[in-house]
């Protein structure tokens, strides 16, 4: 009677081993359709951004007096959430920090010597360097936040420094063991004398023509000395200073590094992307450093936008966004790696694209033409002659 008992309970009883596999399986095949639901939306979210990004670029024509049509509002909306929200982690509701990415790279840099290092192996032995100093008005203004409510150019001898100072103190440390000659070009442009039609040299020789400084120990003398003498004008716009680097590239048929320090208020923004997308004719990497209170936006679609370009040739990096960081060990370090991540790349796509070939002056002089009559993001520059 008790084995009969036995035989009947040991054949009700469930195997434990059997149930866990089978809990086992229903919870893969679970996870399984939640990742293809997640993934579906996520390329559901990718398209839409696609096709908002093919309307973005879309030119009303027929209005040719009208600069909006360049930096429309919906491209504005799409960056914004672009910048804080990215792919798949914007459907699990996770925030997006655009400086995040960059902090295991830049734990393997404790100085400016390791940095130069990472950019030699990249293939960047040597170039040309330019500095451009944004002299508008709104610097008056822009370091409410970011500079103790001060001018953004004052400068107190033996004291802090300003911002200017210290991002040309930073990319000097970086950049000027890649200079050929440690000469460096360096201008000013959006004062009350040049406006926005043109630029004005920090050095002049006795002949009166524009003198490059002897490295950026010099640059920064020369910067400390003019500062507080300049009146701040404006409006602001970049395409001088990017004119006059393409007219030094053309001229000593090198490459060369733009570094262009500027509080971010583009006001002529038509020619200053004209000027961008020409310069991606030549042997040129502009890098354009963020300083003030910003908004950054227009800086941030010239960086990521103007599709018109032959390569991307502009980097931006917003400096006290970069600085300012509490979780970063060396700030200075830090920015450096900003401002020079674009670099490598840019340089093997200059190579690729034939820049540095003398035999391809003629090629850059057709495309430059063909560029500039294009539809799209620039007027067309035939039509208004036409007419």
């Amino acid at each position: 009677m008790t084995e009969a008992s036995t035989e009947k309970e040991s054949s009700v009883v469930p195997d434990d081993g059997s149930s866990m596999t089978l809990v086992s399986c229903l919870l893969y095949v679970i996870a399984n359709i939640i990742g293809m639901v997640l993934y579906w939306l996520y390329q559901q979210q990718r398209s839409q951004r696609q096709r908002q990004q093919e309307s973005d670029y879309t030119v009303n024509n027929n209005d040719g007096n009208s600069e909006s049509n360049i930096l429309t509002t919906s491209y504005y909306s799409r960056q914004s959430r672009t910048v804080s929200q990215s792919s798949l982690l914007s459907i699990l509701g996770l925030s997006y920090n655009g400086y995040k990415t960059f902090f295991a790279f830049e734990d393997r840099f404790c100085n400016f010597d390791e940095v130069g290092r990472a950019c030699r192996k990249a293939g960047l032995e040597k170039c040309g360097l330019i500095v451009g100093i944004d002299f508008s008005a709104s610097n008056e203004w822009q370091g409410r936040k970011t500079f103790g409510a001060q001018n953004l150019h004052k400068v107190v001898p033996g004291k802090l420094l300003n911002p200017y100072q210290k991002v040309i103190t930073i990319m000097g440390r970086t950049l000027e063991t890649f200079d050929e000659d440690n000469l460096i070009p360096a201008y000013g442009f959006g004062d009350t004398v040049t406006m926005s039609q043109s630029v004005f040299s920090f050095k002049e020789g006795e002949d009166g023509q524009d003198d490059p400084c002897k490295g950026f120990t010099e640059v920064l003398e020369r910067y400390g000395e003019i500062a507080n003498k300049i009146t701040l004008g404006g409006p602001t716009n970049f395409a001088p200073i990017i004119n006059k680097a393409v007219e030094i590239v053309r001229r000593l048929k090198r490459y060369h590094i733009l570094i262009v320090i500027a509080d971010g208020q583009v006001t002529e923004q038509m020619t200053t992307i004209q000027a961008i997308v020409e310069a991606s004719l030549y042997p040129l990497s502009i890098i354009m450093v963020g300083v003030g209170d910003g908004p950054w936006t227009t800086m941030e679609q010239f960086d990521n936008c103007l599709p018109e370009r032959c390569f991307d040739n502009f980097q931006f990096v917003n400096f006290h966004a970069v600085t300012n960081s509490c979780r970063l060990k060396n700030p200075d370090a830090s920015f450096a790696l900003h401002a020079m991540m674009e670099i490598p790349d840019q340089y093997k796509t200059i190579k690729n694209l034939g820049y540095l070939d003398g035999s391809r002056t003629n090629s850059l002089e057709a495309s430059h033409n063909r560029i500039v009559k294009s539809p799209g993001i620039l007027k067309s520059s035939s039509s208004s002659k036409e007419d």
